[in-house]
């Protein structure tokens, strides 16, 4: 085990691996899933609903991955193995750790070509003369295999080469970078937002709930959101707290991811929800918000040529961000066998 354990890197610094795993939790499922889902569900019941799930469920699960992972120092696989070695019990349960590794890659699976989209957008969203309507250009870029792959193979191609070049010289340098440009680009959209929106509309859909329209299926949601947003039991998390230092406090650590990840959430919802409603746009169109009802709204606007880039540029940033983690508890377990090798 000590061999497994030279093959990887620790963050430097108390704040690389805040950023690193805010970097994982903010993704699409912040700033595309939570807005359309929150649309789609009711707007204000859902948010607090999410914010329960992440407080009472999502926290408590952030640290019990990020203490399995920093207390082996190795990718999830190993990580699991070595927990139910040292208590006594079966090492099969290094299965958790496989389950976590092939979920993450079946969400990759998808998330590349959503992330693939984005990177398309933000040139069509450029050159968007409105002529054609957003909904029939979306229709068009998704009947499109061959410019789906292009677009696919492109992100995943950026992915690679920033876990390819390993912890220090690969995530840490990028994610030092990713996450200040995505911080300055979501507080720009929310300016954006406030300019040339109705922020009073967007404030009241987020923070008035009508509990009339909640149901077991809203809450699942919501739940399903949290996990999804906190990049949880897909061993991300557990593989970046295998590189935490071991000085750093795992609590007020999580909480600060958490937080962080939330306020990115909601400060999306606020950048989206005033530019739907300004131009009478249903929130409620589904996983095509942002790429119709959206685009719709950017043709129309003044300066729609300069927003419309700016927030597809966002999107992507955050995909990078996550996509990185996703790869990431995969790439640890082959370089720990020997069948990679990368920097540490």
């Amino acid at each position: 085990m000590q061999k497994t354990l030279k093959s990887h890197g620790t963050w430097i610094g108390k704040w690389t691996f805040v950023l690193a795993a805010t970097g994982s939790a903010v993704g699409l499922g912040n700033i595309w899933g939570f807005p359309y889902k929150a649309g789609s569900e009711g707007g204000g019941a859902f948010v607090l609903l999410y914010l329960l799930c992440i407080l009472l469920i999502g926290l408590p699960v952030m640290v019990s991955e990020i203490l399995i992972g920093r207390r082996s120092g190795t990718s999830p696989i190993n990580s699991m193995k070595k927990a139910a070695i040292d208590s006594n019990r079966s090492s099969s349960w290094q299965l958790v750790g496989w389950t976590g590794i092939i979920a993450g890659v079946l969400i990759l699976s998808f998330y590349s070509v959503i992330a693939g989209l984005c990177l398309n957008y933000i040139f069509l969203s450029a050159a968007s003369s409105g002529v054609v309507d957003a909904q029939t250009q979306f229709e068009t870029v998704t009947q499109s295999w061959e410019g789906l792959l292009l677009w696919h193979s492109i992100f995943m191609i950026l992915t690679l080469l920033v876990v390819s070049a390993g912890i220090k010289s690969g995530i840490e340098r990028m994610v030092k970078i990713l996450m200040p440009m995505l911080g300055f680009l979501l507080v720009f959209m929310v300016v954006y937002a406030i300019l040339n929106g109705a922020f009073d509309k967007a404030l009241s859909f987020l923070f008035s709930p009508d509990f009339s329209k909640v149901n077991s299926g809203t809450f699942l949601s919501a739940l399903g959101q949290a996990f999804f947003s906190l990049s949880l039991g897909m061993g991300s998390i557990m593989a970046y707290g295998a590189y935490m230092p071991k000085e750093q406090k795992i609590m007020p650590t999580s909480f600060t991811v958490a937080s962080l990840d939330t306020l990115v959430a909601i400060f999306a919802g606020l950048a989206i929800f005033p530019i739907i409603f300004a131009f009478g746009l249903e929130p409620n169109s589904g996983p095509g918000l942002v790429f119709e009802s959206l685009q719709t709204a950017f043709n129309q606007m003044s300066y729609g040529k300069v927003g419309g880039p700016l927030f597809f540029i966002l999107l992507s940033v955050a995909a990078l961000s996550s996509s990185i983690s996703l790869l990431e508890p995969g790439v640890a377990f082959l370089s720990e066998v020997g069948f990679l090798s990368r920097k540490s």
